[in-house]
């Protein structure tokens, strides 16, 4: 099966491709929230810091791993490693970023829902009926499954078509006009009267803010936010040539993340701030917070405010799609090597297995006791165990395996294209590997444990 592996067919498919597989709800919907929560521009200082020293270094390891092995991301570990138990480090990465897919597909679909809820104007009553629409639909049993599905067979439809016709190609169109979307909100919101406020406290940092709970805040976020530890980075990197510049490559897609992550924020806040509303109210602030915000801001306006939130909503959905579809990958490709099949019916397994996951997950909203364990929802449940205990896990096992188990020289030869790009960065990546990020990691992780 690795005969007939492709690569990506163009440099700028490959990067709109990975960074596509970062951008997401963790952007677009976590870091607003974040940031509200930790005061503002100081957090995202503290966050771009984060980004440089623990999120850079993850994504070039992934990349190392993946492009080495050209495998999936089970596979790649293995081949790499100088022990074939390091292959259960890949096959974690992949279980969580199949877990995932399953419950991410949950609140994906809720996105889709919201669209034809702002186009028709059903999220125009007070905040008290906007609430309790989101209570009822969430809870529903059939109308979130059947969203869930529809998201699903979307994401279906792109993996069947392969890396080249289906992953590339739609990201090239999906992200654009993401980009252009955002755009268009964030002029949207930062014209209405009062948006200053929110520009200023985005921009401006409050050094009184600073402390230790944002800087592990910040740190959560940057593994969050770049998909470090889901297989998905390792899973495209295995698409990338031997020629491709992984160091440049790695820095233009954080770059893009970040950049689409303060949009975000300057398409919430300045919206948020002109009704009096701080966006820090966590996991509702997108399906609660800011339709009241967009009915109260455009209150005079309604046609352009039902226009800003409905673009608000597709482009949400988009970024939610493009991470779908970079989790759904990472299973399918693993299932099309190591069961040797078609890659449809590898990715027949992965969405009908996500579908049933995701229709218990939607269920378990309702609090039906059936699937509640240990007093939380399956939703819930699927969120922790991948969220807090998986994800920093196999970060901190990569940057074990990159950093004190695989020969230098062999991480050197990938870093540097075998000697043939500068390797001035590499003595730096090396520290950072090894030292600061296993560091970073357990931090986060005692940190989202409730430890310190």
């Amino acid at each position: 099966m690795s005969k007939e592996r492709v690569n990506f067919g163009s440099k700028l498919g490959m990067v709109l491709a990975t960074a596509g597989s970062a951008v997401g709800l963790g952007n677009v919907w976590r870091f607003p929230y974040m940031t509200g929560q930790n005061g503002g521009a100081v957090f995202i200082m503290g966050y771009i810091g984060c980004v440089v020293l623990l999120g850079l270094p993850c994504m070039m390891s992934e990349f190392i791993i993946g492009r080495h092995g050209a495998a999936n991301t089970g596979r790649a570990y293995g081949k790499m490693g100088t022990h074939s138990l390091w292959r259960l480090v890949g096959c974690m990465s992949v279980l969580t970023g199949f877990l995932i897919t399953g419950y991410y597909a949950v609140v994906s679909g809720w996105c889709l829902q919201y669209i034809f809820s702002s186009a028709f104007g059903e999220l125009n009553g007070n905040p008290t009926y906007i609430t309790e629409y989101f209570k009822d639909f969430s809870s529903a049993p059939l109308q979130p499954v059947i969203w869930t599905v529809a998201i699903l067979a979307m994401t279906h439809f792109v993996i069947i078509h392969g890396v080249r016709s289906g992953i590339e190609r739609a990201s090239k169109i999906m992200m654009p006009l993401l980009f252009i979307l955002l755009l268009v909100v964030v002029v949207g919101s930062c014209m209405l009267p009062g948006a200053g406020r929110g520009i200023e406290f985005l921009f401006r940092p409050d050094f009184s803010k600073l402390d230790s709970n944002m800087f592990l805040a910040a740190m959560g976020q940057s593994f969050y936010s770049l998909s470090i530890g889901m297989g998905c980075i390792c899973t495209f990197a295995s698409y990338f040539s031997r020629q491709a510049n992984l160091m440049k490559s790695a820095v233009n897609i954080v770059l893009i993340d970040s950049l689409i992550a303060i949009l975000a924020g300057l398409m919430i806040f300045p919206a948020a701030f002109s009704v009096g509303v701080n966006p820090d109210s966590g996991p509702s602030l997108i399906f609660i917070t800011l339709p009241n915000v967009f009915r109260e801001a455009f209150a005079s306006m309604p046609i352009l405010g039902t226009i800003i939130a409905t673009g608000f909503y597709i482009l949400l959905s988009l970024a939610a799609l493009t991470s779908l579809i970079s989790l759904h990958e990472v299973s399918t490709a693993f299932f099309y090597e190591e069961l040797h099949t078609t890659r449809k019916k590898a990715a027949t397994i992965v969405t009908v297995s996500c579908c049933i996951m995701g229709a218990f997950c939607s269920l378990s909203i309702g609090g039906r006791d059936w699937l509640m364990i240990g007093g939380k929802s399956l939703f819930d449940v699927f969120d922790f165990v991948t969220g807090q205990i998986f994800l920093p896990i196999v970060g901190f096992l990569t940057c074990l395996f990159l950093g004190w188990v695989v020969p230098r020289k062999t991480v050197k030869d990938e870093f540097t294209n075998w000697g043939t790009l500068r390797s001035t960065l590499f003595g730096v990546y090396m520290v950072l590997i090894r030292y600061v990020c296993p560091v970073c990691i357990v931090a986060i992780f005692l940190n989202q444990l409730g430890v310190i």
